[in-house]
């Protein structure tokens, strides 16, 4: 998974701007373009975003990393 591209795509479908994002999470405008080009992200911006998207990206990079048997 791409997270910095899901991020923007979560983002988007909340009907959310970069420039909105970056005023609550707090960063620049420019900083939030390049976290949509990021792969992997610090767990503390990671989390911060999470809180501002209303949106739990750690479980979905759990269970990549642990897939449960079906």
């Amino acid at each position: 998974m791409n997270l910095g591209k899901h991020i923007q795509e979560v983002m988007r479908s909340q009907g959310m701007s970069a420039s909105e994002l970056a005023k609550l999470i707090p960063c620049e405008r420019t900083n939030v373009y390049n976290i949509f080009k990021r792969k992997s992200l610090d767990a503390r911006l990671l989390m911060r975003i999470s809180k501002v998207l209303n949106y739990d990206f750690f479980i979905e990079l759990s269970d990549m990393a642990f897939p449960k048997n079906k």
